[in-house]
């Protein structure tokens, strides 16, 4: 069999999201990026499709150029400098032939790129070829001078974009974070091959612009990146880290480096004990990319503020990448990415760990992990789930945010964004308006929140409980505007699902994470009426069906309890019932256990 030609792509790319298939919604098999060549009878769908259309050989085409970019870096930090600085060449080559202008194919909301659709991935692209550039240069490799224009060019045209993005007043964007990441690793390259000092600190780091101000201007006070997704989190995050090399820590001016630590604190009070991060707002659920990206940045956190608790996700994320671990991260090294020292160690999360601006709770008790969701919308990266509790394991995702396919296919984009997709709460069926809630109490082991604007006249109240051996789960909505409305509490698993009606006595239910099961007892206030029906799972593939849940009563006010037990706690729940206001827990051992409704 002859061998298989690998290039470069010599036309420009698309945009990847348009990588999906039009019928099941899965993202399409990547095959071998580093062929150069677009799978011959179409790219693959997992459920058997062949796609061929210019919007997915556009995006393919992005990934490719993107593989060999990483390629290229991985060669130039394992020391094969001869290999990497051919492929660079080839790059420029590439980019002086077929990204002189603005790129046609784009759509109109985009800010348009060169090489692809968008100067996002233009910017993605330009930092890992910089950084590639970067590294040959300091290992003084001979002939990186012939890569200066286009250096030069990417500098400028990062330039040229993020004068867009402030002119537009979105400092705070998540393109802008990657424009300065692409401006820094650019510029700096090209100073080290010229052998001279970089000029561009005030423009790209320290400026009004700058990375610096970026940060203060997307981050909030409470450690998240505005838009409240869990992979934008750590999209902005890696960038930022990017753009530091060669930065001690200690040099970021303090307020900045608190943002960029507690930027790492999410991610480790997010992250299960067993590493998986929940899928918050738009993002992928489970994708091989993300894992390589979860690894890399987990790398550059470990030398810039070390958290333990990010060994589990990167653990996990080397599992999910699979052959396609390249090694990047471990190529990083700590300590030899940044100029100096990290910071101290961060500390454990508490095991209720609140996020104020976000509106996030992270409430861990004995061997479930939940969040709940009630901050503000998330802009275009939002979802209506007000009130949604996710549930996981240390490694089952029982009950997860479904996150988010790839955004070209419509129908489904919109599915995972909606409040049907979430295990929240719907009012007469409806989709939840975009709205925000608010943190009515805490405390060492719980934390309740509110809603007021999800539905008109309907004030919604989910309080989250960790008890020594369960946990505890109250949904109390009011309509406060008059008459019965159709109340609905959704349970939205994303594994297999048992559910069993009792003559008298809680609904239970049974969730199998594989090794992790874990048991639920739902009383309410009213009669509900627990109608199953299958429903897409997670994104990562919307046709595995998953059993739905819809606990639904029509009254003026009901009062949902559930309480949880993995199968491994003890002693085991035997009775659950609603006495008032109180939550009356039944324990094998004889003894009772009281909670309020937090209504």
């Amino acid at each position: 069999m002859a061998a298989v030609k690998r290039a470069i792509p010599r036309e420009r790319g698309g945009w990847w999201h348009a990588y999906v298939c039009p019928a099941h919604g899965l993202e399409l098999d990547h095959g071998d990026p580093l062929t150069g060549v677009f799978p011959a009878g179409g790219a693959r769908c997992a459920r058997g499709c062949r796609v061929d259309t210019p919007d997915v050989r556009g995006a393919w085409t992005v990934l490719s150029h993107q593989a060999w970019a990483r390629h290229a870096r991985v060669l130039a930090l394992r020391g094969e400098d001869a290999q990497a600085l051919s492929l660079l060449l080839e790059h420029a080559e590439v980019y002086r032939e077929s990204a002189r202008a603005s790129h046609e194919g784009a759509q109109g909301w985009m800010l348009r790129g060169r090489l692809f659709h968008q100067a996002l991935t233009d910017a993605i692209w330009a930092v890992t070829v910089g950084h590639a550039v970067w590294t040959l240069a300091e290992h003084g490799t001979p002939g990186t001078d012939a890569l200066l224009p286009l250096l030069d060019e990417l500098e400028r045209a990062a330039l040229d974009a993020r004068h867009v993005l402030v002119d537009r007043g979105d400092l705070a964007s998540n393109y802008t974070t990657w424009l300065t990441a692409a401006g820094i690793a650019t510029g700096r390259a090209a100073a080290l091959v010229r052998g001279t000092p970089w000029d561009g600190a005030k423009q790209w780091l320290e400026g009004p612009h700058g990375l610096y101000a970026q940060v203060r201007a997307c981050v909030g006070a409470d450690g998240w990146e505005w838009e409240g997704s869990t992979y934008y989190h750590g999209f902005v995050l890696r960038a930022a880290l990017l753009a530091l090399r060669g930065v001690a820590p200690a040099d970021v001016p303090a307020d900045v480096a608190a943002l960029l630590t507690g930027m790492v604190d999410v991610l480790a009070a997010l992250a299960t004990d067993g590493g998986v991060l929940p899928a918050l707002n738009d993002g992928p659920y489970l994708r091989v990319p993300l894992a390589l990206e979860w690894l890399e940045l987990c790398a550059l956190a470990d030398g810039f503020a070390p958290a333990p608790r990010l060994a589990a996700v990167a653990a996990r994320a080397r599992l999910e990448a699979g052959d396609a671990d390249d090694g990047l991260d471990r190529l990083l090294g700590r300590g030899s990415w940044f100029g100096g020292p990290a910071l101290p160690a961060r500390p454990v999360p508490a095991p209720v760990t609140m996020f104020g601006t976000a509106g996030y709770a992270v409430v861990r008790a004995a061997g479930a992990h939940a969040v709940l969701a009630f901050g503000p919308h998330g802009g275009s990266h939002g979802h209506r789930d007000k009130l949604a509790l996710s549930l996981y394991g240390q490694e089952a995702c029982w009950q997860p945010d479904p996150g988010e396919v790839p955004y070209g296919h419509q129908e489904f984009r919109e599915h995972y964004a909606s409040t049907a997709a979430h295990p929240a709460f719907a009012v007469d069926g409806a989709e939840q308006a975009e709205c925000a809630g608010r943190l009515l109490a805490r405390d060492a082991t719980s934390v309740t929140a509110e809603v007021t604007g999800a539905y008109p006249g309907v004030r919604a109240v989910r309080r989250v409980e960790a008890a020594p051996t369960h946990l505890v789960d109250v949904l109390t909505l009011d309509v406060t505007d008059g008459g019965p409305r159709r109340l609905t509490g959704q349970l939205r698993p994303g594994v297999a699902l048992d559910v069993q009606v009792q003559s008298e006595g809680a609904l239970r239910t049974t969730w199998y994470g594989g090794d992790e099961v874990l048991h639920g007892w739902h009383v309410a206030s009213e009669p509900v009426r627990p109608v199953t029906r299958p429903g897409p799972g997670p994104a990562d593939d919307p046709q595995v069906a998953r059993t739905w849940v819809d606990l639904t009563a029509c009254a003026s006010r009901l009062v949902l309890v559930s309480v949880y037990q993995a199968a491994a706690q003890g002693p085991a729940v035997t009775g659950v019932r609603l006495a008032g206001d109180e939550v009356v827990v039944e324990l094998a051992d004889g003894t009772r256990a009281g909670h309020g409704t937090g209504a």
